[in-house]
């Protein structure tokens, strides 16, 4: 029935005049529900024979979005239609090759580039030069991105709007990065991120956010894959045992793996690749 309902609302987009249909949005069902609500319960459609948090390594097939940890704050989400994203791209990290889209933000060069390849078809900043909040609604292909602005810290005061958590919405899956995180999230940021079945989160214990505030978003998330990011400071480990041992725990062989709608894990786990 969401599907269905998702199904004829693109149709009703469609269906609006050329100038209408540049001001409306396109239709995200990572916000048909949204995480917020009290309650709210989720379907599962991983099949009653897979094994719990098993991750598949990186491999062709349709309908499979592949993750590959680049470095830092970049991982590179290639789609079922060969649409590759590079996130928190500064031009130098990790084994990139020139993306189709890249996300920015801007806390730290190690984040951005101010000089991105020109092949680059589209760069999307988490912020605006002019101070106003970044506002990305893109469909490339197969994928639409959008993103909710945070504040950042800047010289010891609170910079509204330099950060975003950007949303790729790809394969019926929900895939969110978190960005250079500065401040836990109110109400209005879950509700206007939605349903996130994937989520990489930066796990620096400091920079970003501590173990304990970064744990707490994570797990009001409920995502059903966190790959942790931005390592620095403190082990890795300390976020692992602040999630509690409702998560699993995967070690990857590899720097990349493959996820379905249909394959995520019927139990949240913590997805950790090679480089991590």
């Amino acid at each position: 029935m969401p599907r269905m309902k998702a199904f004829l609302l693109c149709l009703a987009l469609f269906a609006l005049p050329a100038h209408a249909q540049e001001e409306a949005r396109p239709f995200s069902q990572c916000l048909a529900v949204a995480q917020s609500l009290p309650g709210a319960s989720y379907a599962n459609l991983t099949p009653e024979g897979l094994r719990d948090g098993l991750i598949k390594p990186a491999q062709a097939g349709s309908g499979e979005v592949e993750f590959m940890f680049a470095g830092h704050s970049t991982y590179v989400i290639t789609t079922p239609a060969g649409v590759t994203i590079a996130t928190d791209f500064n031009g130098w990290s990790g084994r990139v090759a020139v993306p189709v889209v890249v996300t920015m933000n801007k806390a730290h060069s190690s984040h951005f580039t101010l000089s991105p390849d020109e092949r680059i078809e589209h760069v999307l900043r988490g912020w605006n030069f002019d101070g106003s909040p970044a506002d990305h609604d893109v469909v490339v292909d197969d994928v639409y991105v959008r993103n909710v602005t945070t504040d950042i810290r800047n010289f010891g005061t609170m910079e509204p709007d330099g950060n975003s958590i950007f949303i790729f919405e790809v394969a019926d899956l929900c895939i969110g990065h978190l960005g250079h995180l500065h401040h836990a999230l109110e109400d209005r940021h879950y509700a206007q991120i939605g349903r996130l079945d994937i989520v990489m989160v930066p796990v620096d214990g400091g920079l970003t956010l501590s173990h304990d505030a970064m744990t707490g978003i994570a797990r009001r998330l409920q995502s059903s894959i966190l790959l942790p990011m931005h390592r620095r400071g403190a082990p890795i480990s300390s976020f692992i045992d602040m999630m509690g041992d409702k998560f699993l725990v995967d070690y990857v062989n590899s720097d990349s793996f493959t996820v379905t709608a249909r394959s995520l894990p019927r139990q949240p786990t913590i997805v950790i690749l090679n480089g991590v």
